[in-house]
């Protein structure tokens, strides 16, 4: 081969070495970049994977054996059979129980077949009850009074600030795991329950 075929031939392999650098380049260049940001800086990237406040780590809820008020008895696994949404708060059930209770019940009706899986459990830590509007309104909801002191381990775990405007999840092996304030937008527990409920294959 003379010598301008070699030089034609280098030039060539020269393109063609270019290119794929290139190439190279830009399927790295992103890569290094995220790399850097990461490792080499403070920034993070926020990451929404829950609406409700995680509460970690998740809290084991005490055995307790508490009187029932609806209905006769209690189950004998309480917190260990299934999914609970949980309200704790006064027993004559004024505005802010009513919202939370309301919450509750509409939440678990949205699950649609899946809302056998979830039961709702209201523990009354006072003046309780209101029997005639949490029958009436809600039938199907666990009231518990927890207004005695066999109660204060069970009631211990449960975070007590804003606790009025809370929901409580509990996973089948009766740990507390996240708290929801019923004031907010109620798509977020439903959106939350349904990502436990497909992930979960206990309760």
């Amino acid at each position: 081969m003379n010598e301008s075929g070699n030089a034609v031939e280098n030039e060539l392999r020269s393109r063609n070495l270019r290119m794929l650098a290139a190439l190279a380049g830009l399927f790295l260049l992103p890569l290094a970049v995220a790399f850097w940001m990461y490792y080499g800086t403070d920034w993070r990237p926020v990451r929404t994977v829950n609406h409700g406040e995680l509460i970690a780590p998740v809290r084991s809820l005490p055995a307790a054996r508490l009187p029932a008020v609806i209905p006769d008895t209690a189950p004998a696994q309480l917190f260990h059979r299934r999914w609970s949404l949980v309200y704790v708060g006064d027993g004559r059930c004024a505005d802010a129980c009513r919202q939370a209770l309301y919450v509750m019940r509409q939440t678990r009706l949205s699950l649609n077949s899946e809302m056998d899986r979830v039961d709702r459990v209201f523990l009354a830590t006072s003046q309780c009850c209101a029997r005639e509007f949490l029958a009436h309104e809600h039938p199907g909801l666990l009231v518990l009074d927890a207004t005695g002191t066999s109660a204060n381990s069970l009631l211990g775990v449960f975070p007590a600030n804003e606790r009025e405007q809370s929901l409580f999840v509990i996973d089948p092996l009766g740990n507390l795991m996240m708290r929801y304030d019923v004031r907010q937008n109620p798509k977020g527990l439903l959106q939350d329950l349904k990502k436990l409920l497909s992930l979960s294959h206990i309760g």
